[in-house]
């Protein structure tokens, strides 16, 4: 790989691109990732924004936790059943409510915080 450079009055910049392949979805945990990164470990943060692997990261860590979220909720589900949702929508919703965020405490301490 070789630099090329551009000349800013006495300066010499590189001209740096960071390649991406595809487009990557990052929300919630992606973002609260990215925040936790730059606010705690600014230099790994830099490091990977640098390399080109800040987004790749933050889209798996993204995937991950939905997906340990959702497995959470079911399995607290098993242990918690929920009230039926056609007879008592609102305790239905209250439940499911109460089980995700005891699923993302859990996901937010192991993976976004960690």
């Amino acid at each position: 790989m070789e630099l090329t450079y551009h000349r800013n009055g006495d300066y010499l910049y590189p001209n740096l691109v960071i390649e991406t392949d595809e487009t990557l979805t990052i929300t919630k945990y992606g973002l609260m990732r990215k925040r936790y990164l730059k606010e705690n470990k600014p230099h790994w943060y830099q490091s990977m924004l640098m390399t080109g692997k800040l987004e790749q990261h933050l889209a798996e860590i993204e995937r991950t936790a939905q997906e340990r979220v959702e497995r959470i909720v079911d399995q607290l589900s098993q242990t918690n059943p929920p009230p039926d949702k056609a007879t008592n929508p609102l305790g239905w919703a209250a439940h499911m409510n109460s089980l995700t965020a005891m699923a993302e405490e859990t996901v937010l301490n192991d993976l976004i915080y960690n």
